[in-house]
């Protein structure tokens, strides 16, 4: 049995009791009609993540679904890609195996750019206080020559600076300066 312990005070303000049932997701486009979400998913589960598919064809696919990727981008296999309309890559950009980016919102890679294996970039989350959970989303930014790590997340509304690393295991919750490196432990 798990116990846990409720502190109350001026710096614990109340807990809040949640109605997911309630959820809207008012504010949150989808931006494209419910057609080309399903056929989306449909390539990117039947064609896009497996390993067979030509690393050389990814760039071309998610133009075909409005992504604007630039020139010589490598893109590894199980690579998730939520939304291609709000992506937005660079020249020589390199994405890892099995990255994820969850593009609810737009998400800038700028050229020489670097997502390592199992990284994660998620501009999607929640308003903590509301009742019905409500989004709370904000887009990625990934400045020329930044690098995000293996199994390193970067979360909504970020912005890695220019040469700036995200390490490895490593969470970036908040902007990230140009040059600076972010280790589990914070910023070096």
């Amino acid at each position: 049995m798990v116990q846990t312990t409720s502190v109350r005070d001026a710096t614990h303000p109340p807990l809040v009791a949640r109605h997911l049932r309630g959820f809207t997701g008012a504010g949150y486009d989808k931006g494209r009609p419910v057609l080309t979400q399903a056929a989306w998913f449909a390539v990117l589960h039947l064609l896009f993540v497996k390993w067979w598919f030509p690393a050389r064809w990814r760039p071309p696919l998610l133009r075909a679904f409005g992504a604007r990727v630039g020139q010589r981008v490598l893109i590894r296999r199980g690579v998730r890609v939520h939304w291609p309309w709000k992506l937005d890559v660079g020249d020589d950009v390199w994405i890892g195996e099995d990255a994820w980016i969850l593009n609810l919102e737009p998400v800038t890679i700028g050229h020489d750019c670097c997502v390592s294996q199992s990284a994660l970039l998620c501009t999607g989350s929640h308003r903590r206080r509301s009742v019905t959970f409500e989004f709370d989303n904000g887009p990625i930014r990934l400045e020329p020559g930044s690098w995000v790590a293996a199994r390193a997340v970067v979360l909504r509304g970020v912005t890695v600076g220019p040469g700036a690393v995200v390490g490895a295991g490593a969470v970036a919750h908040q902007d990230v300066p140009s040059g600076s490196v972010l280790t589990t432990g914070g910023t070096a």
